[in-house]
C-alpha cells in the first residue's frame, strides 16, 4: 500500500458526530475517487494532502459556526 492509500484513513468520518460527518463525507468520497482515477505518484499524494487540509478547515469552520 502506497502513501496515498494510507492517507485515506484520515478521511474517515464514522467516528464524528453527525453534523461534522456531513461536512467530512464529501471529502472522503472525493479522496477515494482520486485514488481510483489518478495514477499513483507524488502529484496524487499532494492532491490528497491538500484535500485533507481542506477537509480539516471545513470541519473547523463548522465547529466555529456553532460556537
Amino acid at each position: 500500500m502506497g502513501e496515498s492509500e494510507r492517507m485515506l484513513q484520515f478521511f474517515q468520518f464514522a467516528h464524528l458526530p453527525e453534523h461534522l460527518a456531513k461536512v467530512s463525507r464529501p471529502f472522503c468520497d472525493l479522496a477515494y475517487v482520486l485514488v481510483d482515477m489518478l495514477p499513483a505518484g507524488a502529484e496524487r499524494t499532494v492532491a490528497l494532502r491538500k484535500l485533507l487540509e481542506s477537509k480539516d478547515c471545513a470541519v473547523r469552520a463548522k465547529l466555529e459556526s456553532m460556537a
